[in-house]
């Protein structure tokens, strides 16, 4: 690696994720600074979370401190560092994936200019990562077809991201941009939306769909905060009120609240990273009336230490109780980091154990 600011927007793009999931494995393999602060941290630094326009990039902490980055009292990133074998493994694959602009490259081709085995180096990327090479490889080209494209044609920004016909990419456009790409290239505008506003148990509750299936289920304290948060959420869509047609999934959601349906399987249109996709599908799996940790999730995912990233994914999940995420709870049993508040969590939760 070079030693100076990380210039690569793809390369900065994926540290960028890492310090969001604060991940601890990628201690000393690189460092942010904070331009509004004048400090630089390790990856898993447990302060506030910058604002990403004020957060620069290093490989070797001497840059930062050249740069004029003071180190952070609270993480120390100035002491010893010893870099984990499994981290230095990944960022040289992410060289090699950089290397090779948006051209493929298989699993095998990767492994052999490593010197490791696939099946290895597969384990090594969902071991850190929780994904794999080829969903690293997929992530990439799709975030460089989501810049290419605010600036040009659909087909341009296609072939300019590396995808060799449309198929490709429209084959996984719902997943990764919430709409087709024709929609996201104008900011979601002339996507409907219809929502309404109920009463229920355990405060009122905003339902919204589109055409595909539901995509927001919220808990607020009044009608006009919940609207205000859906257009907010979707500034370029045409939101309107329809109660009618929404009624029977309200129907569904406020009989899972009162306990009579226990299983609420309703039809969604997200929009979500893989990972957040991962962690909202195992969710899903826990049965009524039970819970499981941050932890357990993450466990289940192959990566024990994305604790944090796991319940950021709870945290920014847009479907309540469609995508259970009351069930997830802190290795001590605690009901904190619910979007909808702890309260609801708490009474959601009896709920079902009853």
């Amino acid at each position: 690696m070079n030693h100076e600011i990380l210039s690569n927007s793809n390369d900065n793009d994926l540290r960028w994720q890492i310090v969001k999931t604060k991940n601890p494995v990628f201690d000393g393999a690189f460092y942010f600074g904070v331009s509004t602060t004048g400090i630089f941290c390790k990856p898993s630094c447990a302060s506030r979370l910058p604002k990403r326009e004020n957060v620069h990039f290093f490989s070797l902490l001497e840059d930062a401190a050249k740069s004029g980055f003071r180190a952070c009292l609270r993480c120390q990133p100035d002491l010893e560092n010893h870099i984990d074998r499994n981290a230095e493994l990944v960022f040289k694959a992410f060289d090699i994936l950089q290397q090779t602009s948006n051209e493929e490259i298989n699993l095998e081709d990767l492994s052999a200019k490593l010197l490791v085995s696939p099946s290895h180096l597969q384990k090594t990327f969902k071991q850190v990562l929780g994904f794999t090479p080829k969903q690293f490889a997929d992530w990439r080209k799709i975030e460089d077809f989501k810049k290419s494209v605010k600036n040009s044609d659909v087909t341009t920004a296609l072939y300019e991201s590396g995808y060799g016909s449309s198929r490709g990419l429209y084959e996984n456009a719902a997943q990764n941009l919430g709409m087709t790409p024709a929609v996201y290239r104008k900011g979601g505008r002339n996507e409907k939306i219809a929502f309404t506003v109920v009463g229920s148990a355990i405060g009122k509750l905003l339902v919204a769909a589109t055409e595909k299936g539901v995509c927001s289920v919220a808990f607020g304290d009044s009608a006009e905060e919940l609207e205000t948060n859906l257009k907010r959420e979707f500034p370029a869509a045409q939101i309107t009120t329809d109660e009618e047609n929404l009624k029977n999934y309200v129907a569904a959601i406020l009989e899972n609240i009162a306990g009579e349906r226990r299983i609420l399987d309703l039809p969604v249109d997200l929009q979500a990273t893989a990972f957040q996709t991962r962690v909202w599908t195992e969710i899903k799996k826990i049965p009524h009336g039970e819970t499981r940790s941050y932890k357990e999730i993450a466990e289940k995912l192959g990566n024990a230490k994305a604790v944090r990233a796991v319940a950021r994914a709870c945290a920014s999940n847009p479907v309540a109780l469609v995508t259970p995420c009351q069930r997830v709870v802190g290795a001590n049993g605690s009901l904190s980091g619910y979007r909808w508040g702890a309260e609801r969590k708490k009474a959601i939760l009896e709920r079902e154990k009853q």
